[in-house]
């Protein structure tokens, strides 16, 4: 196979046909709710309820959702990479599990993960499938104050250091589904290319930051991503 280490990177649109809506596009979730109010540690601190009002509302969304062929795609590939003795690492900015149901197994979840829990006040984390009020206790101190294992605004995303290790090693970097706008992540790709990656974007249409890669396809990721994954997985099989 051409190239040995490689890092996907996903964002909202690899989800959006899943039925999971984006943020920054038109009609977006930021055009709905103020980041500010449901998605920092300030907006939490002012509003609880509307905070868990927002993420029960996304997290009962999640529990029909199934994954769809990008997914899918990016799994199969996954496989392909590891049975050829290479090495993948899927970076995602999303929150749901669609990843997991279409088989991905060499996953971080940067921002978290929308179905676990973590305590504000002792810090454990947890599983967490059922909806959260502003009562609702943590099963270790027993403070009401459990909140979504997710990274908000002004926090620092989950796994840096080994993202940036993969990123200062890989040979290719595939962003998809993502705006390109949204820092750490829309650096990515300057640090694959200073290791001397190939880089390619795949997306909706170009993202603010496309103008980095080398390459670029775009199209719905249920069409753009299984193909290019399949190009892929033809060429390893060679």
């Amino acid at each position: 196979m051409d190239y040995r280490r490689i890092i996907l990177l996903t964002g909202a649109g690899v989800s959006a046909e899943s039925g999971m809506g984006t943020f920054r596009d038109k009609d977006g979730i930021w055009t709905r709710h103020s980041l500010e109010d449901v998605a920092t540690p300030e907006g939490f601190t002012r509003n609880p309820r509307l905070v868990h009002d927002f993420y029960n509302a996304r997290r009962r969304s999640l529990r029909e959702a199934a994954p769809n062929p990008a997914h899918r795609a990016l799994a199969r590939l996954e496989g392909a990479v590891k049975k050829a003795g290479g090495d993948l690492l899927l970076v995602t900015q999303n929150v749901d599990d669609l990843h997991e149901k279409a088989g991905s197994r060499s996953l971080l979840h940067m921002h978290g993960e929308l179905k676990q829990v973590m305590c504000a006040s002792c810090g454990i984390k947890g599983a967490w499938d059922e909806d959260l009020f502003t009562d609702t206790e943590c099963w270790r101190c027993g403070a009401s104050a459990l909140r979504p294992d997710v990274v908000w605004f002004g926090e620092m995303p989950y796994g840096m250091d080994a993202i940036y290790q993969k990123l200062g090693a890989c040979d290719l970097f595939v962003s998809i589904g993502t705006s390109g706008e949204v820092y750490p992540a829309a650096g990515f790709v300057n640090e694959a290319r200073r290791a001397g990656a190939h880089t390619v974007e795949l997306n909706l249409e170009p993202s603010a930051n496309a103008w980095e890669f080398s390459e670029g396809r775009y199209g719905l990721a249920s069409q753009v991503v299984d193909e290019w994954a399949s190009d892929l997985i033809r060429k390893i099989a060679v």
